[in-house]
């Protein structure tokens, strides 16, 4: 009985960890959409592309282990906020440099 309560009580924190960071997530969500934008429109080249990328995932491998032990703290969700502050100034600065796509 004792380890089916705590099988319970353990995924219902999983639970609320992935539900903990609806707006971390909806921000990635979103900053995808900036990059790709940036592609299609050719303000973003190859290079920066890749490079946006790679820090997107290293942003969703932040989030992965700050929800890892079921529960995502004050600090790290303020450390995955301000992460992403930096992440949208990097996409604006990109974007808006004088590099683009060559035809």
């Amino acid at each position: 009985m004792k380890s089916i309560l705590l099988i319970t009580i353990t995924l219902a924190g999983a639970l609320l960890a992935q539900e903990a960071t609806p707006r971390v997530t909806k921000r990635q969500a979103n900053q995808q959409k900036r990059i790709a934008g940036g592609v299609a429109d050719g303000s973003l080249n190859k290079r920066e592309t890749v490079r946006l990328e790679k820090q997107q995932r290293e942003l969703q491998k932040e989030k992965r282990e700050a929800k890892a032990d079921g529960v995502v703290t004050a600090e790290e969700r303020k450390d995955l906020h301000q992460d992403q502050n930096k992440m949208s100034r990097r996409i604006r600065k990109q974007k808006n440099d004088a590099q683009t796509q060559k035809p």
